[in-house]
């Protein structure tokens, strides 16, 4: 993997569950060694999340792939030495414990830099890791909450909704090794770096990714409210989903004058009509309403290929079926099959992003549980067989 972006970083995650691990997961499909430390017998949570078939827990496999797995009791004096080892070697430590279990611990930024003056340290906590609610649990629901998405989500009727997946976690973890990336530049051209300590709150990088809400407020008292899929803040006329004759669901959007008035052609309305933003306002629920009919009178299969002539911009809504048969996913290699100990053959997203010049690889599915004591501790922090027994006679491997 010597020409992977990140081949050759070294990345220590004390960390469990979606948001910290999601960011080493990243960083580890482009090619960091990623060290992901877990409580001996017990393992990270996360290892028994979600549907299994015959108890081989799915999620995982995925969630942890690339990986090193090490066990290492961090409550024992051996366990929190080995810690901080693994802090001096690494050039990254990920973590999202609570502010005050790391300081319990000794694994807190301060002790963190003491071990490795350049470190970089990602801390990923409920709201923030210098706030007054430092040490209150946290999940990505509640950043999602937090961050006014799941407020103008949903339609104008109903309950706010969450979206269908870990939604604030996810954002969370590319965030981070955005973040981290970030950190690493300056490290790498600033001779006077002295680490770097990113601290990361579940609801920010949501917060953050809806640009619009709080100038929209400030500046005229609007409070962005949900409207189903035409977006609280639409950039133009016609965003929407609509059910085919034969029961497909198909998206239609617009983001430009253009794309509007071809909509516009497409439904037979005078184009002329549609020509200014002013125009699409008032003529915008009118749009939708004929789009709507037109699309019910037609299979899907028609519905696309007249508006591909147009130059409407639509898709189908892909199920997990439909993203696995589409030749766009296949050409871009957005699905990959690996040999698994545990399930044999199994497929899952290939690595994104795509990088030409020093592509990323889905090298391996997630470890078992301490797969890597030898490798780490032994190859990477130079511990004898002596050493090593004596730590697991201890219980802190």
């Amino acid at each position: 993997m010597s020409t992977s972006a990140l081949s050759g970083l070294k990345v220590v995650e004390f960390a469990h569950v979606i948001a910290g691990p999601l960011a080493g997961a990243l960083l580890a499909d482009l090619g960091a060694e990623v060290v992901h430390v877990e409580d001996p017998g017990r393992g990270d949570p996360q290892r028994n999340a979600g549907p299994h078939r015959d108890g081989t827990h799915l999620w995982w496999k995925v969630s942890a792939r690339n990986k090193r797995s090490v066990t290492l009791d961090l409550r024992s004096d051996d366990g929190r030495a080995v810690a901080l080892e693994l802090a001096a070697w690494a050039d990254v430590v990920i973590t999202n414990f609570r502010v005050s279990t790391l300081e319990k611990w000794g694994l807190d930024y301060a002790s963190l830099h003491a071990a490795n003056p350049r470190l970089v340290l990602l801390q990923v906590t409920g709201f923030g890791a210098k706030s007054s609610r430092r040490n209150h649990p946290g999940f990505g629901k509640v950043g999602e909450a937090m961050s006014g998405v799941v407020n103008i989500t949903g339609f104008e009727d109903g309950p706010p909704v969450h979206t269908g997946f870990s939604h604030g976690d996810s954002v969370t973890g590319l965030m981070g090794a955005f973040a981290v990336q970030a950190a690493l530049y300056r490290r790498d051209n600033d001779p006077d770096f002295d680490g770097e300590w990113i601290d990361l709150a579940l609801y920010e990088s949501l917060y953050r990714l809806i640009e619009w809400q709080v100038i929209f407020y400030d500046q005229l008292g609007e409070v962005p409210q949900r409207a189903g899929n035409r977006l609280a803040a639409a950039p133009a006329a016609v965003i929407n989903t609509f059910r085919t004759s034969d029961g497909h669901w198909i998206t239609v959007t617009s983001g430009t004058p253009r794309s509007v008035t071809n909509v516009a052609a497409l439904v037979g309305e005078p184009v002329e009509d549609y020509a200014t933003s002013a125009q699409q306002a008032e003529r915008r629920d009118r749009l939708d309403r004929l789009v709507a009919q037109w699309i019910s009178q037609r299979a899907l299969d028609e519905c696309l290929e007249v508006m591909s002539a147009l130059e409407v911009v639509a898709s189908p809504i892909y199920t997990v079926p439909e993203i696995l048969e589409d030749p766009t996913f296949a050409e871009n290699g957005n699905v990959v099959t690996l040999e698994d100990p545990d399930l044999g053959e199994v497929r899952m997203q290939g690595v994104v992003p795509r990088m030409t010049n020093h592509p990323g690889a889905v090298r391996r599915t997630a470890p078992a549980l301490g797969e890597d004591n030898e490798r780490v501790y032994g190859d990477y922090l130079g511990k004898d067989s002596v050493e090593l027994e004596r730590l697991r006679r201890a219980g802190a491997i």
